[in-house]
């Protein structure tokens, strides 16, 4: 089962792997592509060296770029290797997807082959997953499109961990070897079309073998290609898209160039399009498919300009980045979900919770001269210099700093500051219901369910933790939040309910718990504990999560109680 600090982990991998997937997309040249794919693996996916093997036209592949040793890149960098001996590796060991690992145990029959390579000697491994000085790991890079051709292979090494990837590190270096890809052949495009433009303003003589080489790159481009008027009352209007786009959106040319990119655009990503109408304009938005359906697309523009007349028209560059989109969705999802039930984890429970929370008076400071006075500890009493304040940092915010723009505490301008549109997290007094509606917070712990895990297993635990989330979830309203702490604590925030209100909800979930549940043909039982805290500004998240947990073990012991003296 996950841990609770994976999410974390996984969440700053996701975030520097979108960095330097980014970074694919700045460089201005092939080399500094090439290069910028190297330096990637090395900041982004936790490699110590990196060496990327592109594919010459006759066939060999070269080495065009290293990262992580000055040493070895002065040695191999420019070296080939005959496309052969790259063929076998990329046959050989285990295949992890499009990845390819040879062991140390198979890779000594590559020692003496033409492939350049870079080893350092290092001890037998200790256990089964630690890495090898001799292991190989190949992340091959194809082209986009129906047929997929070799375009090179990212080869890696040492990673920092001293351990063989798992299932998430493979997926990630396989995802950057798919961007990588892309960002080579657009960086070759770019040249092409670049070096087409400067035969368009330089020599006139050539004009027409110009035009017709970037007739040829524009529609013979691997990715969408669009030429729009510049200016005017038909700016934005389609004049030319090649075959690559109209696939894409599944309209024929002619029909395309009755849209503008303003029509197709998704209603949400509008505002997006309009700043990247411009020379160097680059955004990621969604068009519309013929179908109705919209795909992600990166969307790139150049103005392509005359001499004379000036700008003339916009040269529109569209890349398919559904797929990626999608892996970091799920990705996304999988650093805030319980990797068993589904439900969100602790990080997402805490970060739904803070943002609900905002800090609270405690004290009173008044501003005299621009400076804050008085004592930390009283409530705004509603005079002009009279200011809620606690002094002291609480949900990630420093309250001095929280109501100022220039970062100088309150700004008595300003009523409420960032919190104006805040409704604040009340909680009813007592367990009378007074009429007041708060957010319940309701701490879950399942009464005999380590008997369970001892006694049947953890397939048996598993499935019972599943049904009870499914249980959980069911029993509350759209809109409700069920989470799993980890192990067989749950947490469920339902705002806008009393104090009666709450109880209520806790024995229903209680009662749609208790029912036998049915593994592998097998009755079992559990019950639940159930402590209601609420969440109020000027607490904080740990406190509110305290709160309901304490008042859950107090009603656990208490049942208990109530159980010995009925034996």
């Amino acid at each position: 089962m996950e841990t609770e600090s994976e999410p974390y982990v996984r969440l700053a991998t996701l975030r520097q792997l979108h960095q330097v997937v980014a970074n694919l997309n700045t460089a201005r040249s092939l080399a500094d592509t090439l290069q910028t794919v190297a330096d990637g693996v090395i900041t982004g996916l936790g490699y110590e060296l990196a060496c990327v093997n592109l594919v010459r036209p006759d066939g060999d592949l070269v080495v065009a770029a290293f990262a992580g040793n000055a040493a070895a890149e002065a040695l191999i960098t420019g070296r080939v290797g005959s496309r052969p001996s790259w063929d076998r590796r990329l046959q050989m060991g285990e295949g992890w997807g499009d990845l390819r690992f040879i062991p140390h145990t198979e890779g000594w029959v590559l020692i003496d082959d033409d492939v350049p390579q870079w080893h350092t000697e290092g001890p037998e491994p200790r256990f089964e997953d630690e890495w090898h000085p001799r292991d190989r790991l190949y992340a091959p890079m194809y082209t986009s499109g129906g047929q997929r051709e070799l375009l090179g292979v990212i080869s890696v090494d040492r990673p920092r961990n001293g351990r063989r990837p798992g299932a998430w590190g493979r997926e990630a270096l396989q995802m950057y070897a798919s961007q990588s890809a892309i960002a080579i052949s657009n960086a070759r495009l770019r040249a092409n079309m670049q070096r087409a433009l400067v035969r368009l303003e330089r020599e006139q003589q050539a004009l027409r073998a110009s035009e017709e080489s970037f007739r040829q790159a524009f529609e013979y481009a691997p990715s969408g290609m669009a030429i729009a008027e510049m200016g005017g009352d038909q700016h934005g209007r389609l004049l030319r898209a090649n075959d690559a786009l109209c696939r894409l959106l599944g309209r024929p040319a002619a029909v395309m160039r009755r849209y503008s990119f303003a029509d197709l655009v998704h209603p949400e990503d509008v505002g997006t399009l309009l700043r990247t109408s411009a020379e160097g304009g680059r955004a990621e938005l969604r068009l519309a498919r013929r179908d109705g359906s919209y795909v992600w697309v990166s969307l790139r523009n150049s103005v392509v300009a005359d001499t004379a007349d000036g700008p003339r028209f916009l040269l529109t560059h569209v890349e398919d980045i559904e797929e990626r989109k999608r892996h970091e969705l799920q990705l996304k999802h999988r650093a805030s979900h319980d990797a068993l039930t589904g439900l969100p984890n602790s990080a997402e429970l805490r970060a739904r919770l803070s943002s609900r929370l905002c800090p609270r008076p405690g004290g009173r400071v008044t501003y005299e001269n621009g400076r804050e006075s008085g004592t930390p500890g009283a409530a705004y009493d509603g005079t002009p210099n009279g200011y809620e304040a606690n002094g002291y940092e609480t949900n990630g915010y420093e309250y001095e700093h929280a109501y100022r723009a220039d970062g100088f505490g309150f700004d008595p301008s300003a009523a409420g500051g960032p919190y104006d549109s805040h409704v604040h997290a009340v909680a009813p007094d007592g367990e009378v219901d007074d009429g007041t509606k708060g957010l319940a917070v309701l701490f879950c712990d399942l009464d005999g369910f380590k008997s369970i895990n001892d006694r049947f297993g953890h397939h048996t635990g598993d499935a019972v933790l599943i049904e009870v989330a499914r249980r959980l979830t069911a029993g509350v309203r759209d809109g409700d939040t069920v989470a799993r702490l980890g192990g067989d604590e749950f947490v469920v925030l339902a705002d806008g309910l009393g104090a009666a209100d709450a109880a209520d909800l806790a024995v229903r979930l209680r009662n749609g718990i208790i029912p036998p549940i049915r593994v592998d043909g097998r009755a079992v039982r559990v019950g639940a504990s159930f402590g209601i805290g609420w969440a109020e500004c000027g607490m904080s998240v740990e406190e509110v999560l305290n709160s309901a947990d304490q008042r859950m073990y107090m009603e656990k012991r208490s049942r208990a109680k109530v159980h010995r003296r009925a034996g």
